[in-house]
């Protein structure tokens, strides 16, 4: 029997997503869902408006093709400007950012369907792109050429899934005219990626792990474990450790280790994941030389959930060694004295720090958490200085329904914190911008911040709440040092009020 001829065409290959929809989800399905259908309608609309056709969707994806890839790259570029008018007034948090990926290839026609590495390479240029930003292949900033007014940044090689050659890709930036589709605003430019150099001491970066419980709702879960990492690598005094506020802009990302090296100015790249179920936890993870992509180092860690402090250790001394095995690794050791031993504490406290480093207006929620942790161990000092900064940050931010109140609670909790801080430098720079900011001795709050970089020079929102301290010192000069430094330890931080 006669196989019937396959049906091919030259398309341009339009590939949408929504970066961190499964993290949305876990926050609040139900205004995720209608979110979504909103920016369908934005999206849909213009495609068509742009003589395009969607002939894939599933879930929060959207593939569509084009007759040209000038029509594509219009397209994309009316859908940010359209999207970020949209969630303009939504917080951080909550925003719905779509990322997307533009190829030009010969695609294989199946009814109202399309197939072939055309729409795959689309795809994962989609999964490079930034969060409201635009990914394209060389394809299609060949065909483009100076027809329309945007600038390509070159990102070079990509060696994607799936896909046996390298990619080159570029991102776009600049707004392009399109067919009028209501009032739009400028896209935001993506400044040209600099290459850091690397510190004179080894260098390393921590990537999010990912959370593998099956659970959206143990993010927070991941994201402590990433935080307490970070923090027992920093106690090696010969390693510069990058914060995890500025690792945190790759969560949910297709990552090249080498690029991440490149733009964090790393020479080492630590991956990993967590399993946490019932009263068990796995951690695994990978030890990467960024400058080569070799990988040096990788293991499991298995134990109960009364163990996950040492498993935290254990996981800091293996990748330390690998790094500098001639040098002493016992400086991961924590006291002796943990923070608590309570882990519903524990737990409390990664969820309050989760909700209060992302937006003033979870701060209420975070206090109430901190409240729990605090009442079941009044002792645990990182909980009763985030509590104090939580109270700061209601007063800063106008949320405050009682200022006066707050900054009394805040200054008790900063107190109650500093007698149990011990040398947690966590603690003891949470509560010295408390205790500052509400007018308490500045010298002391100098003091604080002074021993809190002494026992942790790593520590990027240590740096950057000394700035701020003087600051409020009439230290304009050291201030912008201090910054400066934090801005290193984490160079793609927006605020330092997360920066760990």
């Amino acid at each position: 029997m006669p196989v019937p001829p396959i049906e091919r065409k030259l398309a341009a290959i339009f590939a949408a997503d929504i970066a961190g929809y499964s993290r949305l989800m876990g926050l609040d399905e139900a205004g995720t869902l209608a979110r979504l259908k909103a920016c369908r309608e934005i999206i849909d609309r213009l495609i068509a408006a742009h003589r395009g056709r969607i002939f894939n969707t599933a879930g929060d994806s959207v593939v569509a093709d084009f007759v040209s890839a000038v029509d594509a790259v219009q397209c994309a570029v009316a859908v940010q400007e359209a999207l970020a008018k949209d969630r303009s007034e939504d917080p951080e948090s909550e925003a719905m950012c779509f990322r997307i990926g533009i190829h030009v290839g010969d695609v294989i026609v199946e009814g109202t369907n399309l197939f072939g590495d055309a729409v795959n390479i689309a795809a994962r240029l989609e999964a490079l792109a930034e969060p409201g930003g635009i990914c394209v292949s060389a394809t299609v900033r060949d065909q483009i050429g100076t027809k329309l007014p945007v600038v390509f940044t070159d990102l070079g090689e990509q060696q994607v899934k799936n896909i046996a050659q390298p990619i080159r890709a570029y991102y776009i930036r600049g707004a392009v005219d399109s067919p009028p589709a209501g009032p739009s605003v400028p896209l935001p430019n993506k400044p040209s990626i600099a290459v850091l150099p690397l510190p004179d001491k080894p260098s390393i970066a921590v990537l999010p792990f990912q959370n593998m419980s099956g659970d959206p709702e143990q993010e927070y879960f991941a994201d402590g474990m990433v935080e307490e990492i970070v923090t027992a690598l920093s106690r090696i005094r010969w390693l510069f450790v990058i914060a995890r506020n500025s690792t945190l802009t790759y969560k949910s990302k297709a990552v090249d280790v080498k690029q991440v090296g490149r733009e964090l100015g790393v020479r080492y790249v630590l991956e990993g994941s967590v399993r946490k179920a019932g009263g068990r936890i796995r951690i695994t993870a990978q030890l990467v030389d960024a400058t080569n992509g070799t990988h040096l180092w990788a293991d499991r860690f298995d134990g109960s959930l009364a163990d996950v402090f040492e498993l935290q250790d254990k996981v800091a001394s293996s990748v330390a060694g690998v790094i500098e095995p001639e040098l002493q690794v016992a400086e991961t050791a924590r006291s002796a004295h943990r923070p608590t031993d309570d882990l519903t504490a524990y737990d409390l406290y990664l969820r309050a720090f989760a909700r209060g480093a992302s937006s003033a207006k979870h701060i209420p929620e975070a206090v109430n958490l901190l409240e729990e942790a605090i009442e079941r161990d009044p002792r645990y000092g990182p909980a009763l200085a985030w509590a104090a900064v939580c109270r700061l940050r209601r007063c800063l931010d106008g949320w405050s329904k009682d200022p006066k109140a707050d900054s009394r609670e805040a200054i008790d909790l900063a107190r109650r914190a500093l007698q149990v801080a011990s040398d947690d430098p966590g603690t003891l720079g949470n509560a010295a911008i408390s205790l500052a900011f509400f007018g308490e001795d500045i010298n002391a709050a100098t003091s604080l911040v002074d021993h809190t970089l002494a026992l942790n020079p790593s520590f990027a929102r240590g740096w950057y709440l000394s700035g701020l301290i003087r600051w409020w010192a009439g230290q304009p000069d050291l201030a912008i040092e201090h910054i400066e430094v934090s801005l290193r330890l984490s160079p793609r931080a927006r605020s330092g009020w997360a920066s760990m």
